[in-house]
């Protein structure tokens, strides 16, 4: 799914009304009985709905919706936020035909005396500024958001949160803070990152049929990865195949007091269904994988307790490297020769990332598309810190684009870039999923992928849903509160089967 800005949205309604061709008022009214039928079918009838227009078209979508939910015999109240003396042209409309039409009861809100009293048995819709605002809520109106966020009701947001900027950083603080925003047709970008989650809360895309050859052919650098984007990424298993044919993967984790690390990363590796697994250990970690993991391969470190050392690279398809790894000076050199040396696709993770952040020039070294997989911390490390998640977007992207890598930042909604400056946005994972091991497993499903020959970009998208759909299928099952990293590997055969519909 695409994530377009303001202005190609605003694009997209203009060509719409052209080419449908519809009026402008008949869109909006096509967008109001979008929210108007999730309102219906989510508010018990004992709730009352309060809905507070601004003068522009996001007040005029919530005039339509006031209209609507009256046909129902649900009588809402109206506010009308008059920042402005003047409305738009189909505000204007929305708002004679609720006054000529229905008996809706309407307020106007002029000064901080006009708020109206909101308890815990209200909905509040809010309508008072739509994805066009370009500077802070101020005065009157930024004390109205302020009073509305400290109620008790339920609050739902028409298509953005008031005050919150789709494609910039927000003026913290004086943003409607929704529990629901129900946006339309597509996903806007601050929603997508983690200083606004207060504000946006759950948020649901809304298809209101703007024109099919313009979301075909409008081209941008931020997608969100949906199912039906991911499903045709799965290879088919042929009846005649063996292990060779799903590929050989060494997986370099582990050291004294981390085994852990490097018995999640290889049993994952395994579950997403590579063929072959070697798992390159020092000696205090080798017995521990071989009775916890008897399916992998062990090849030994020279080291009892770190990485120092590994052999010829021929014989795998891929590399991964870093799950409990540690900073030994022995590992430190090893990890330089692997960059080096290694011919095949690589993930790093974890302790290579916090080498790498050490030994900055590396990077220029690493092979095209190399995966890296940093938290945010890590990727902090090796980009310095930044005052905004749309800042650390930023410098996420140029890293991809100037060093030619594959970049997964973890989180949630995990930003994927790639060399080409491209963006996507993960929809699956949950909070559960915040425990120690669970970018273990990650490294492991990818690396799998890897080794399958998946290229670089599909086993970073394909990797990151599977293991976010793995993760709630799992809380699902036990709750969020009791998964732990392991629950994740347990699951991902069910992720494969949802995503083969099976």
């Amino acid at each position: 799914m695409k994530i377009l800005s303001v202005e190609q949205i605003r694009e997209a309604d203009r060509y719409t009304i052209e080419n449908e061709p519809i009026e402008s008022i008949d869109l909006m009214e096509r967008a109001a009985t979008k929210v108007f039928e999730w309102l219906y079918r989510r508010t018990p009838r004992e709730k009352t709905i309060k809905i507070f227009c601004g003068m522009g078209n996001n007040g005029g979508d919530g005039l339509a919706v006031a209209r609507m939910l009256n046909r129902q015999e649900i009588v809402p109240q109206v506010f009308m936020v008059r920042y402005s003396d003047r409305m738009s042209h189909d505000c204007e409309v929305n708002y004679y035909r609720l006054v000529n039409e229905t008996k809706v009861p309407m307020f106007d809100i002029l000064t901080e005396d006009d708020f109206p009293k909101v308890d815990a048995n209200d909905v509040v819709v809010d309508a008072i500024f739509g994805s066009g605002l370009n500077r802070p809520p101020q005065g009157m109106t930024a004390d109205l958001i302020a009073y509305l966020n400290q109620t008790k009701a339920i609050r739902v947001a028409i298509d953005i949160p008031s005050g919150l900027f789709a494609d910039a950083p927000s003026a913290l603080g004086f943003i409607f803070k929704a529990d629901y925003t129900l946006t339309f047709q597509f996903p806007k970008l601050a929603f997508l990152l983690p200083e606004n989650d207060p504000y946006v809360g759950r948020f649901e895309v809304l298809d209101i049929g703007l024109h099919p050859r313009y979301l075909e052919e409008v081209e941008t650098n931020n997608l969100l990865t949906v199912k039906a984007m991911v499903k045709p990424i799965l290879h088919n298993r042929t009846k005649y195949s063996h292990k060779g044919t799903y590929g050989h993967a060494l997986l370099i984790a582990g050291s004294e007091g981390k085994t852990g690390a490097a018995l999640l990363g290889a049993k994952s590796c395994l579950r997403t269904g590579v063929g072959l697994l070697s798992v390159h250990l020092p000696k205090v970690a080798q017995l521990p994988l071989q009775t916890a993991i008897p399916e992998a391969m062990i090849d030994g470190d020279d080291s009892e307790t770190c990485f120092s050392s590994f052999g010829h690279l021929d014989a795998f398809t891929a590399v991964g490297v870093g799950p409990g790894l540690g900073k030994a000076d022995g590992t430190v050199c090893a990890l330089k020769r692997l960059i080096q040396e290694v011919q095949v696709p690589l993930v790093m993770d974890a302790d290579a990332l916090n080498i790498l952040s050490d030994n900055p020039t590396w990077l220029a070294f690493l092979p095209a598309k190399t995966i890296l997989t940093p938290h945010p911390k890590e990727f902090e490390r090796l980009v310095g810190k930044t005052s905004t998640s749309f800042e650390r977007l930023e410098k996420q992207r140029e890293l991809s684009v100037k060093y030619n890598l594959i970049i997964v930042l973890k989180g949630a909604h995990t930003a994927i870039t790639f060399p080409n400056g491209t963006c996507f946005f993960n929809t699956t994972g949950n909070p559960g999923m915040a425990t120690a091991g669970s970018g273990d497993v990650l490294t492991g499903i990818i690396l799998s992928l890897l080794a399958q020959r998946y290229s670089p970009e599909e086993a970073a998208v394909l990797g990151v849903y599977l293991h976010g759909l793995a993760g709630d299928y799992a809380a699902e099952e036990i709750g969020q509160e009791s998964l732990i990293a392991s629950d994740i590997t347990e699951y991902l055969g069910k992720a494969y089967l949802s995503l083969q519909n099976k």
